[in-house]
């Protein structure tokens, strides 16, 4: 399969961004889809840059591609516009050897130990660490409402990998129960749910886990905060007071809160 051209990856910039970077953005975005073997049908890049200038890295690149119907993201934050696609072209050839690993062995041409390989292989971009925003700063300016995907956790993993996400909030389809899973190491993960199902009630997985035996807090939004802020933890996993459903409140790279609920 041809890789793209670079005409064909769509770039949006906000306020301050160099022209010049659009077409380097464009180019590098092709040039990393020479890696994929399946159709890519869709590339956009978004360059923007923090309102903030105490921000110590201002520019956000992300980068979202349709690969035969498998969406693929990443993100990262630099101190200025080139070096942030630079991080993002890295990033996304990560994923997508990720990816090519994963489909060889959905084909059936490597043993079941290797099929998960794609998981610990490739070391991951460290992630930023947070503005030290004042509590008193700090608001939710992100609310995320979806229906949570009834998957396994080796699906679980695979998604929270290729979307780059540092966590995922989903409905464990073994044990029906609302569950986040996130890594306690660059080959390890941990599984959180509302209330632990017995091992042998989940679906069957591959990935090296450790499970959690507590239950979920019972938390309004402003106990999530609290909580958040007191533990120094990158996100709070509770179960929402009011409506009974599972929610996770997390840090943004930004110094403020985002929260994650399900869809009634």
């Amino acid at each position: 399969m041809e890789p793209i051209s670079p005409q064909d990856v769509r770039v949006a910039v906000g306020k301050a961004i160099p022209e010049d970077v659009v077409q380097y953005a464009r180019d590098k975005v092709a040039r990393v889809t020479r890696r994929v073997r399946n159709r890519v049908l869709y590339a956009k890049v978004r360059l923007t840059t923090h309102r903030d200038p105490a921000v110590a890295r201002p520019v956000v690149a992300q980068a979202t591609l349709d690969i035969s119907g498998r969406i693929v993201r990443a993100q990262v934050e630099a101190p200025t516009a080139r070096e942030a696609v630079d991080l993002l072209e890295t990033r996304l050839a990560h994923r997508l050897e990720r990816i090519a690993q994963h489909w060889e062995a959905r084909r059936g041409r490597m043993s079941t130990p290797v099929a998960h390989e794609w998981r610990h292989d490739t070391p991951r971009t460290s992630r930023p660490t947070y503005f030290p925003r004042p509590a008193g700063e700090r608001e939710i300016i992100r609310h995320k409402s979806y229906t949570l995907s009834r998957i396994g956790i080796d699906e679980a993993a695979f998604e929270m990998d290729m979307m780059d996400y540092d966590f995922h909030l989903f409905t464990e389809a073994g044990s029906e129960q609302d569950s986040v899973l996130h890594r306690t190491d660059p080959t390890g993960y941990r599984l959180a749910q509302v209330n632990p199902a017995p091992r042998e009630h989940l679906t069957p997985f591959t990935v090296s886990l450790t499970i959690s035996d507590q239950d979920a807090p019972v938390l309004s939004t402003t106990e999530a905060i609290d909580r958040l802020d007191l533990s120094g933890q990158p996100f709070v996993f509770f179960l929402d007071a009011e409506h009974a459903r599972a929610g996770v409140l997390y840090r943004r790279y930004d110094g403020h809160y985002g929260l994650i609920t399900p869809a009634e």
